[in-house]
């Protein structure tokens, strides 16, 4: 382990100032970390490189995407990008989507997405291995204060989708998608679980079925 790895302390939230944090996370060292900034509070995560986290990562973005062709739905999706608001907030959702007429809001060659001159996404994603219970708290107490509309934890381990419509300050538990109508909470749990026993080309195909007999 390298000389900053071992002076930061990963994985739990630690108090420090603005500046302070962006001189850790912009650290060569941390490249690849996932860093997390608010109430002057920082977390900073290494990349994931599990076996199984990487698995649900692919499985949720394609799955997202498969139903919204099908559906005819305008989004654009993001993986592990930085929303930011200077001084104050900094997140680094695994996933995270604009839908419908934001779609296309936020434009090409856009570098970090600055929360001062973009609303926030409208799906957030979080896939949770070693993380469940700071996705389920801290984390989803920042996405409220953010004003998503809607926050997923792929819950990685118990094989699961946990999720949240965010609305009047706060959030609660939901079985269908509100941004992403008709999509259920149970058929996206079967996808996980067949992801068990399943590849991917075959969980996708059981996927398309499945969408297209929504219609």
């Amino acid at each position: 382990m390298n000389q900053l790895q071992t002076q930061v302390k990963t994985d739990t939230w630690i108090t420090t100032t603005w500046d302070e944090y962006l001189q850790t996370i912009e650290h060569p060292d941390l490249e690849k970390a996932k860093g997390y900034y608010s109430n002057q509070k920082m977390r900073i995560e290494m990349s994931p490189v599990g076996n199984d986290h990487a698995n649900d990562h692919t499985l949720i973005i394609t799955a997202v995407g498969l139903f919204a062709a099908i559906k005819g739905i305008d989004l654009n999706g993001k993986d592990n990008c930085t929303y930011r608001k200077t001084g104050a907030l900094e997140v680094q959702p695994d996933v995270s989507y604009y839908i419908g007429e934001n779609a296309d809001i936020v434009p090409i060659g856009t570098g970090i997405i600055n929360l001062e001159i973009y609303p926030p996404p409208n799906l957030v994603i979080e896939v949770a291995n070693y993380s469940l219970s700071d996705d389920k708290g801290e984390k989803r107490l920042i996405y409220e204060d953010l004003k998503v509309q809607e926050y997923w934890i792929i819950d990685v381990r118990n094989v699961q989708v946990i999720s949240f419509q965010i609305t009047d300050g706060g959030s609660r538990r939901i079985t269908e998608s509100l941004v992403l109508p008709g999509l259920s909470m149970s058929l996206l749990n079967q996808a996980f679980q067949r992801s068990r026993s399943m590849n991917q080309g075959q969980v996708y195909y059981w996927l398309l079925n499945q969408f297209q007999a929504l219609n």
